[in-house]
């Protein structure tokens, strides 16, 4: 558990940020920085003239015929400092809104990008996704805590100034305005410490309660809830998830209670004293009746600006310290980059004696699997659920590096060729279906190929060879539609909600579109009815210049493949043609033998 910052780290997570901004957007940050000490200085000055003008308006009153003269000039000055405020402030919102942009959208991008290129193992490791979700805070909130330094940066200068300035009245009444801020100060970095634990100590509890949250507005959940009588169960769940972080950060507040209000009535003892001592100070004669105007307004400033910028500190802190987690997250490892380009189609998938472990499991899932996989080649992977076939497609997609032996392209180990031209060989379908909702019928296939020319017919001729032509046809701007009837058209035309079936034949349609040398279908027809099944897949396998890789427990689909090997815990148990397998009446008949005529 990270604990709160200590005010070295707290300095250096600031520079931190001060430094990303101004790499991202160095014009706005200098902006910024300047208007931060104009923000401090005019109220002061303002404050300042406005006292010398009452202070003449009395001289003026007892009959002083040069007062008048300097009564105009202060009121003048005055004026224009209030509209340079004014000015100023418009300004500064324009160029914050831009700059706000600008550094989100570079932070935020290279975030996803340095996301996007992880090692895949670390995907499913619980301690990357929970440096990542705190890294993400930090990286989406980037702007707005930069835009609270320059308000720290502006309130401390203000502060410093205010006090500073009664000195110009009295050194002892700046010094006792000064020591009672102290206690205030100290509450509020105590408070802050406490929060910044309980947020450390309930990741896990937020992000628990994000899921919650997301999955009971999904309307594709709804008859699931319904069904099983899950809502209340929910919602009640929800309420628990919600007092554990909620309610127990306003105990923590509650518990602190006491000790704020002391410190608030000590700073306003010091107000009220301060006004009690330059108010007999005037009456006495020995200060000028603008004086009391003047430290009327520098001990409200000195307060106001001491309390916003504790609270912004403590606010902050949490913010600047998931920088270090942003910082941590930016240095993880990316998978490894190479020059050695795939250029033409593989000739040759070769599987050397390979096994494999999750990262952080000792369990092999798979254990020296040995398979040689030709260009043109239509082989089958079957088994029963667990027996390793997803992460056989895992580490033949190069997501994965075995653990021992080598998976080889044309003798060539998958790790030191570059993924990208790999992956461009391959058109991959698997169980869960990737749903572009926020996309129309035509861009799901498109997607397949989004670097290739854009064609009609090569878009109608995928949703042909998948089946899907004529459902897409019904829609109501056919292929043009968006697949989801909470998306509109600029026409105002609604989507339609497509089943599980349409669904997994306009995936198909995006695989067919890719038109890849290598096609790889791990259960990607589960939805889809027998016969058009055996149609797409008969369609396929008499493509002989196409390699086939099929994960399947329909006998129909996999009956055609020139090989099949009958994975069973994480080993290749049999293997050969259909017929040959059936005949043995080994562990490949007893997987299939309900669907086994005759």
């Amino acid at each position: 558990m990270r604990k709160g910052l200590k005010p070295k780290q707290q300095l250096r997570a600031i520079a931190g940020v001060a430094s990303l901004s101004f790499k991202a957007a160095p014009a706005a940050v200098i902006f910024k920085l300047f208007g931060s000490l104009l923000s401090a200085i005019f109220p002061i000055a303002t404050t300042f003239f406005a006292a010398k003008t009452t202070t003449e308006l009395a001289v003026a009153f007892g009959g002083d015929a040069g007062a008048k003269d300097r009564v105009i000039l202060y009121v003048i000055i005055t004026a224009v400092l209030g509209l340079c405020m004014t000015v100023w402030s418009s300004l500064d919102n324009l160029v914050q809104a831009k700059m706000r942009y600008v550094v989100d959208m570079k932070v935020s991008n290279q975030m996803s990008e340095h996301f996007l290129s992880l090692d895949f193992w670390r995907y499913d490791d619980k301690e990357t996704i929970d440096l990542y979700d705190r890294a993400l805070k930090f990286s989406q909130f980037f702007s707005y805590i930069f835009d609270r330094i320059a308000t720290i940066i502006s309130n401390l200068i203000s502060a410093i100034t205010a006090v500073a300035a009664l000195i110009l009245v009295n050194w002892f009444l700046a010094l006792f305005v000064f020591v009672a801020l102290l206690p205030g100060v100290f509450v509020q970095f105590r408070l802050s410490r406490q929060q910044v634990r309980h947020w450390n100590e309930n990741v896990e509890v937020r992000r628990k309660l994000n899921l919650l949250e997301w999955m009971i507005t999904q309307p594709r959940f709804i008859s699931e809830l319904r069904l099983y009588n899950l809502a209340k169960h929910f919602l009640a769940q929800r309420t628990e998830l919600k007092d554990k972080d909620e309610l127990k950060r306003i105990e923590i507040e509650r518990k602190t209670l006491p000790l704020t209000l002391l410190s608030d009535g000590i700073a306003s003892t010091a107000e009220i004293s301060s006004l009690l001592w330059i108010a007999l100070q005037v009456v006495a004669g020995k200060q000028p009746i603008g004086q009391f105007l003047y430290v009327q307004q520098m001990v409200s400033r000195a307060l106001s600006s001491t309390s916003t910028l504790v609270s912004t500190i403590s606010n902050i802190d949490e913010d600047i310290a998931n920088l270090f987690d942003y910082e941590q997250f930016m240095r993880l490892p990316v998978r490894r980059e190479s020059d050695r380009q795939i250029t033409k189609p593989v000739q040759e998938i070769r599987f050397n004696d390979v096994s494999f472990h999750y990262p952080g499991k000792d369990n092999d899932v798979l254990k020296h699997i040995s398979m040689t996989i030709r260009r043109g080649d239509c082989i089958a992977v079957v088994g029963e659920n667990g027996a390793g076939k997803s992460t056989f497609v895992k580490l033949l997609t190069g997501l994965y590096k075995p653990t021992a032996g080598r998976v080889t392209l044309d003798g060539k180990d998958v790790d030191v060729i570059d993924i990208q031209s790999w992956h461009s060989q391959l058109g991959v379908l698997q169980q869960e279906i990737v749903a572009f909702d926020f996309a129309t019928a035509r861009d799901n296939v498109r997607f397949g190929d989004i670097e290739g020319e854009e064609s009609d017919e090569r878009v109608t001729k995928a949703l042909r060879e998948a089946e899907a032509e004529d459902f897409i046809k019904k829609l109501p701007k056919g292929v043009d539609s968006y697949v989801n009837n909470w998306m509109e058209d600029d026409d105002g035309v609604k989507g339609s909600e497509l089943s599980g079936g349409q669904w997994q034949r306009l995936t198909l349609a995006r695989n067919f579109y890719r038109s890849a040398p290598i096609v790889i279908l791990d259960e990607p027809t589960s939805a889809i009815d027998a016969l058009a099944e055996s149609r797409i897949f008969k369609r396929l396998f008499t493509e002989k210049d196409r390699t086939i890789i099929a994960v399947s427990h329909r006998l129909s689909t996999i009956r055609k493949a020139d090989c099949i090997y009958m994975f069973k815990d994480g080993k290749i148990v049999e293997s050969g043609s259909a017929a040959e397998l059936i005949k043995q009446r080994g562990h490949f008949f007893s997987l299939f033998e309900s669907q086994i005529d005759g």
